[in-house]
């Protein structure tokens, strides 16, 4: 039986900024980023409330779009304070690990704290914040097909045993092993 709902891909991902200009240049300035499509409204098209807007699109490469809204009659922006910061985050993907050691030595050169490359298995990742405060993450496929295989088959039996027991389960605890720690 077929699904009624096909997608085609993510059209776009918003969050909140405190500045959409400072926003749309920083992206551009760190990751490249072409800023495309502004919208400035009085009314929220949805709901018809009033609340002005500036809401910026920027192109993330691969049909892929992050979008901004500024909301300068809102209250100051905030992180959710009952999740940690390392929580909710954007990931971007780049081709390799040297992709990954280029971008950690542009976004430090230019005064970003970045923390990583963090092995997680199957890929390699770089943390860092925008001026909003939330949390990027750059990172790159280092997995295997069988890899990839192998946590398809066991994440059913993973969601089951942590669904019942809220405890970790211990079916990939491979991906902890980085082979570049190893000695021989």
């Amino acid at each position: 039986m077929s699904h009624p709902i096909t997608l085609g891909r993510i059209h776009h991902v918003a969050y909140r900024c405190r500045d959409a200009k400072e926003t749309a240049d920083w992206y551009a300035r760190t990751l490249g980023m072409a800023f495309t499509t502004a919208f400035a409204e009085d009314h929220v098209p949805s709901t018809g409330a009033y609340d002005l807007y500036m809401h910026v699109f920027l192109d993330a490469g691969g049909g892929n779009v992050v979008a901004f809204f500024e909301l300068p009659n809102q209250p100051e922006m905030g992180g959710d304070p009952n999740t940690p910061e390392w929580v909710q985050n954007i990931a971007f993907e780049v081709a390799d690990l040297d992709a990954l050691k280029v971008a950690k030595a542009h976004l430090e050169a230019q005064g970003i704290d970045v923390l990583g490359p963090t092995f997680h298995g199957i890929f390699r990742s770089i943390y860092f914040f925008d001026p909003n405060g939330h949390r990027l993450e750059l990172a790159c496929n280092i997995g295997t097909p069988k890899q990839y295989e192998e946590l398809r088959r066991v994440a059913p039996l993973m969601l089951d045993e942590w669904s019942r027991k809220k405890r970790a389960p211990h079916y990939a605890d491979w991906l902890h092993v980085d082979p570049g720690s190893l000695t021989e």
